[in-house]
């Protein structure tokens, strides 16, 4: 696929992957939608993307309101002429064990992550139909990949983002709109602060730009999936397809590692 020109619209633009990918097409030539809950970080991404020759439209709001999900299509349309491109980059995360869960958190997790994507992609579709070379991309994770103790609600959503991808990219088949999914790994991002600062490893985690190079290859190339977090997460996604059993035991060895940074990760 060929981004120059490109009618993009990135939820979750204001900061993280959704900001480094926005700069990152704005380098190929694309025309920028940057939508978030926040205005200023927004602002500050279409500053950014501007200065690589980006032409930008700030379109702040809340992914879960109904209203603004319809609406922020017709103006990009208006403004743009049309929609090539939705790049499903909002989220949020609350960790700990299920028991000890709020029921709202549990709820806004599996609304923002799973079913905002979704109702967006649908107010969307009819003007990516009309373009002759459109794609989706949500962005998942690798715990929608191997579900990790203590991620229980935000497993669910990120996995239920990638069936439902799976699910979409087949039945679009027949429309010219590519569909993929994005998994990373533990990424040095504003969601994963309160995790880094009390597991202390921050040494193993990616950085935006290179989760955001990693996506905008795949969009050229066509690729139905980006897996990030290296070797050794590529073997456990085997091992987890493949034995079970064998994954639920190297999981538990990282249990209490796993339980300490889960404690106060929440990004909500």
């Amino acid at each position: 696929m060929k981004l120059h020109d490109k009618s993009i619209l990135i939820t979750g633009a204001g900061s993280g992957i959704g900001r480094a990918t926005a700069l990152a097409l704005a380098r190929k030539g694309a025309r920028l939608v940057l939508s978030g809950r926040r205005q200023g970080p927004l602002e500050e991404t279409a500053r950014l993307a501007q200065a690589e020759g980006s032409k930008t439209l700030v379109l702040p709001g809340d992914v879960t309101d109904a209203t603004w999900r319809d609406g922020v299509v017709n103006q990009i349309v208006e403004y743009f002429g049309g929609l090539d491109i939705l790049i499903n980059c909002a989220g949020v995360v609350s960790a700990g064990r299920l028991q000890d869960s709020e029921p709202d958190d549990v709820h806004t997790q599996i609304e923002v992550n799973l079913l905002a994507p979704i109702l967006l992609i649908r107010s969307a579709l009819p003007a990516l139909r009309r373009s002759s070379d459109a794609a989706i991309v949500n962005v998942s994770s690798s715990i929608g990949l191997v579900g990790m103790p203590f991620y229980t609600s935000y497993a669910a959503s990120k996995g239920g983002l990638a069936k439902f991808s799976e699910a979409l990219r087949r039945e679009l088949s027949d429309d010219h709109v590519q569909v993929m999914t994005v998994y990373p790994g533990a990424t040095d991002t504003p969601m994963m602060e309160t995790a880094k600062s009390d597991a202390g490893d921050e040494s193993g985690y990616e950085t935006p730009e290179a989760v955001a190079k990693a996506l905008v290859a795949g969009l050229e190339a066509g690729d139905l999936d980006v897996i990030r977090g290296g070797e050794d997460f590529a073997a456990l996604v085997q091992t987890n397809q493949q034995d079970p059993r064998k994954a639920d035991r190297q999981i538990e060895q990282k249990k209490a590692g796993l339980e300490s940074r889960a404690a106060k990760h929440r990004s909500m």
